[in-house]
């Protein structure tokens, strides 16, 4: 192994394994040094501009990491933050991305993405940060998840927020307080607030 690819493994490394090409670049690592390593099966392409080393074992969830990598200032909501928080029995098909109302929209081949353009104060309550194979993955809380549900009840189906409050309710250390405080964020408090008293 030359000089190069060894510097190029320590630094892969020293970010969980999985690097964008800017943030390759920025470590030291040549973009000739990225293509040999991907041509010779050292690096896997996840998406356009991101590399993974091959050697580690696969991923458990590489859609939410590819998003991460690409789209960092997004937040995983709705369906996709469900079956992140094992809150659902839907399988997401795509993955469900919150943004700013004035962020530009993202080009992304792969995954398939459904971009929510969130309000401010939406946008910023309940992101819980979460390590994925060594990256960080932005998805919001299953309380603020719960009430985003609740909100976008006409786009993913009341039946599907429901389900997520039912299997919520079944938890240990379940914060009703929290869930109501979102749905005020949201402006549903009076949306959900009959569902949580008539414990459905």
């Amino acid at each position: 192994m030359n000089t190069p690819t060894r510097k190029a493994y320590k630094v892969f490394r020293a970010h969980g394994g999985t690097l964008r090409t800017g943030e390759a670049l920025a470590a030291g690592i040549h973009r000739r040094t990225l293509y040999t390593m991907r041509d010779l099966g050292e690096l896997d392409q996840l998406t356009r501009g991101v590399y993974r080393l091959t050697s580690l074992p696969p991923l458990g969830n590489p859609d939410l990491i590819t998003i991460a990598k690409r789209i960092p200032g997004g937040v995983v909501c709705l369906i996709s933050a469900l079956s992140f928080h094992d809150l659902t029995t839907q399988i997401p098909h795509e993955v469900d991305l919150a943004l700013p109302r004035t962020s530009r929209h993202p080009k992304l081949a792969y995954p398939p993405l459904h971009i929510y353009r969130f309000s401010n104060n939406a946008f910023k309550a309940g992101i819980q940060e979460q390590q994925i194979e060594g990256v960080t993955v932005r998805v919001y809380s299953p309380e603020k998840t719960l009430a985003d549900c609740f909100k976008y009840r006409n786009k993913i189906g009341l039946d599907v927020a429901l389900e997520a409050l039912r299997i919520y309710r079944g938890r240990r250390g379940v914060r009703f307080n929290s869930v109501l405080e979102y749905a005020r964020i949201c402006r549903i408090e009076k949306v959900i607030r009959p569902y949580l008293e008539a414990g459905v």
